[in-house]
């Protein structure tokens, strides 16, 4: 198995409403990924990071092997969550793929 874990943080210019409103989508959006790709095994969205944190929200996901994280990466449902409700919101993104 292979893990996939990001980090992101969202862009300054956001105020705090707009970030939980954004963490929210990305949440629904990128968890409600389960049952539609090969090969993923599970995918969790934490938003709620303590005080201490310097990142805004978290990835971890799980998948049967590269290929399968591969195939995640250029799935259309995959790109459409990550190109409407990610990527135009997050100022930096932190990636850690392992194999479990």
């Amino acid at each position: 198995m292979v893990k996939h874990v990001i980090l992101w943080t969202l862009k300054e210019e956001l105020n705090e409403t707009q970030k939980e409103e954004i963490k929210k989508g990305i949440k629904e959006g990128l968890e409600g990924l389960a049952g539609q790709i090969p090969g993923l095994i599970e995918i969790k969205v934490n938003i709620e990071g303590l005080e201490s944190s310097n990142a805004d929200l978290m990835l971890d996901s799980t998948f049967e092997d590269e290929a399968a994280l591969k195939n995640y990466a250029t799935h259309p449902s995959h790109v459409a969550v990550a190109d409407g409700k990610v990527r135009p919101y997050t100022a930096t993104r932190t990636c850690l793929d392992y194999i479990v």
